[in-house]
C-alpha cells in the first residue's frame, strides 16, 4: 500500500500541472479534470501494473478514459511517470501536437482514442473478455462520467460485462452530478444509480472519489465478488481543489484567465 501522504502530494501536483496546461493552451475541460484527478492518481501511482519503459507490456493493466474530454490529468500523470517527456505538455491542444483534447493513442500509455461518450465501457468489456479467453491476469479499468450514463451503449456493455462474469473489469463513475448543461438530475435523472448497476449484475461500491486513502482501499479490495464485474461509484466535486470552480457547471470547459490561474495555483499551494 502506498502512503496516503504521497498520493495526496501527487494529486496536488497533477492539479497544478493541469491548471497550467489548460491556461497555456486556452482550452480544456477543467471541471471534470479536477474532479477525477484523485481517481487517476490512485490508479497510476498505487494500483495498476504499467511500465513506462515498456508501454505495450502484454500483461499490463489497461486503463480506458471513457470520459475522454477530461484527459488533462491523464496526460500529466503519463508525463510525470515517464511515458513521454514532461516538456511535451506545453504542446497540449496546439497545432500539430499529438496531445489533443481527448485521449490519442499516438501517445505512449494511451490504450484507445476516446471522446464520443458511451464507447469506453464497451471496448473495456472486449479487453477484459480477451484477457479471460487468453488466460491472462491483467485487469481493465475504465472511468466514465455521470452524464455519460445517459448513453444506451453503457447499459449494453453493462449487460455484457455481467453476462461474461468479467471480474477483471472495474468501471468507475465520476459522480460529480454536473455535466455541460447543468445538473445531471435535471438533464436526465440517474438516481438511484447504484441500484441500476446492481440490477445489471455488477458488484457496486460507493466511495468518496476525492479521498485518495479511501480510493486506494477500494481498488485494493476488488474484486470483492468473484464472477462479477465491479462498479465503483466515486462521489466527487466538480472543480475539486479550487474554490471558485467547485460545483460550478460553467467550469465544465471553462478556461482560467491569468488572475484566476494564479489564484488557483495559490489555493493548490504553488
Amino acid at each position: 500500500m502506498v502512503e496516503v501522504s504521497y498520493l495526496e502530494a501527487k494529486a496536488k501536483q497533477i492539479r497544478k500541472d493541469l491548471v497550467k496546461m489548460i491556461y497555456e493552451a486556452k482550452a480544456g475541460h477543467i471541471g471534470g479534470a479536477l474532479s477525477s484527478t484523485d481517481i487517476m492518481t490512485v490508479l497510476y501511482y498505487s494500483i495498476m501494473k504499467v511500465k513506462p519503459e515498456n508501454p505495450k507490456l502484454e500483461d499490463r493493466d489497461r486503463f480506458v478514459l471513457s470520459k475522454g474530454h477530461c484527459v488533462e490529468p491523464l496526460y500529466c500523470i503519463l508525463a510525470d511517470k515517464g511515458f513521454f517527456p514532461k516538456e511535451k505538455l506545453k504542446t497540449f491542444s496546439k497545432f500539430g501536437s499529438t496531445l489533443i483534447g481527448h485521449p490519442n493513442n499516438k501517445n505512449a500509455g494511451i490504450e484507445m482514442n476516446t471522446g464520443a461518450l458511451g464507447h469506453g465501457l464497451s471496448v473495456s468489456v472486449g479487453m477484459a473478455l480477451a484477457a479471460k479467453m487468453d488466460k491472462k491476469d491483467y485487469r481493465v479499468f475504465t472511468l466514465m462520467g455521470d452524464g455519460e450514463q445517459a448513453e444506451g451503449s453503457v447499459w449494453e456493455a453493462a449487460m455484457a460485462g455481467a453476462h461474461y462474469k468479467l471480474d477483471n473489469l472495474i468501471a468507475i463513475v465520476d459522480r460529480n452530478r454536473l455535466q455541460i448543461s447543468g445538473c445531471t438530475e435535471d438533464v436526465m435523472g440517474l438516481d438511484p444509480l447504484e441500484d441500476k448497476w446492481t440490477s445489471f449484475g455488477w458488484n457496486v461500491i460507493t466511495v468518496d472519489g476525492n479521498d485518495v486513502g479511501k480510493l486506494q482501499e477500494v481498488f485494493l479490495s476488488v474484486p470483492r465478488v468473484h464472477g462479477k464485474p465491479t462498479l465503483v461509484m466515486a462521489y466527487t466535486t466538480k472543480g475539486k481543489g479550487i474554490s471558485f470552480m467547485e460545483n460550478e457547471a460553467k467550469w465544465h470547459h471553462g478556461v482560467p484567465d491569468e488572475k484566476q490561474m494564479k489564484q488557483a495555483l495559490a489555493e493548490l499551494g504553488a
